[in-house]
């Protein structure tokens, strides 16, 4: 059960969280209790996202590519809130694409920095710090998609199903040290942007950010202390 006490005095970074998902999540994360830390590459859209945030929220624009920057926010957070116990890499994003024979290198990349290496340099950067406290939540976004395979979704779907593997190989590594790393794997997320690309599609039937963000919520609570490594569909309405 997730109420008004279950992130009492815990720090919550959220990356992408000027997106749809993000704003579900640190929503429900301040709801919960927690004091966040909120990350996107555009100071702009996160200040037009939080306008009027408490001072228990901190607004981090970031450049998730660049060590640098990642390594000088979560000392920024550590300084402001002395801890980071859960960090929810939502950051990502979606391109339908050429044949794979067929598919740039500008394609590939842009897709691995923007699924992969963003989750890479975080965890870089967070994980120390939780293997010092000896505990630590780290929730992931994948896709239902990176499960198999999909015509012209190549490298969107290799990126994500790295997501997967990254989040297995992360759980076997860090359980043992209190840390619980876990991932969450939506189909079509009801956004605006997906409604007007697919206006003739039902989107009762997709995925609601706030229904995404309670999974991820769970996940990232203590009700979740039990399970590492999992790689959970979240697919809305049958």
């Amino acid at each position: 059960m997730i109420d008004a006490r279950t992130f009492a005095g815990q720090t919550v970074v959220v990356t992408g969280a000027a997106g749809n998902l993000g704003r579900a999540a640190a929503k429900a994360f301040a709801a919960a209790g927690a004091r966040l830390v909120l990350v996107d590459l555009v100071g702009d859209a996160l200040a037009r996202a939080f306008d009027g945030a408490s001072s228990d929220c901190l607004l981090a624009p970031t450049d998730l590519l660049e060590r640098a920057e990642v390594d000088a926010t979560v000392h920024a957070a550590i300084e402001r809130f002395g801890r980071i116990d859960v960090l929810c890499n939502v950051a990502g994003g979606f391109r339908m694409g050429a044949p794979v024979h067929e598919t740039v290198e500008s394609d590939w990349n842009f897709l691995f920095d923007l699924n992969t290496r963003t989750l890479l340099n975080m965890a870089r950067a967070v994980a120390p710090r939780m293997l010092s406290a000896g505990s630590g939540r780290i929730v992931n976004v994948g896709a239902f998609a990176a499960q198999k395979g999909a015509a012209l979704m190549g490298p969107y779907c290799a990126s994500k199903s790295a997501v997967i593997r990254l989040t297995e190989s992360m759980a076997a590594e860090l359980r043992e040290h209190g840390i619980n790393v876990n991932c969450v794997l939506p189909t079509i997320i009801d956004t605006p942007e997906n409604r007007a690309a697919m206006p003739d599609a039902d989107p009762t039937r997709w995925v609601a950010p706030d229904d995404l963000a309670s999974v991820i919520l769970f996940l990232a609570s203590p009700a979740a202390r039990a399970i590492h490594g999992a790689a959970v569909p979240v697919s809305g309405l049958s």
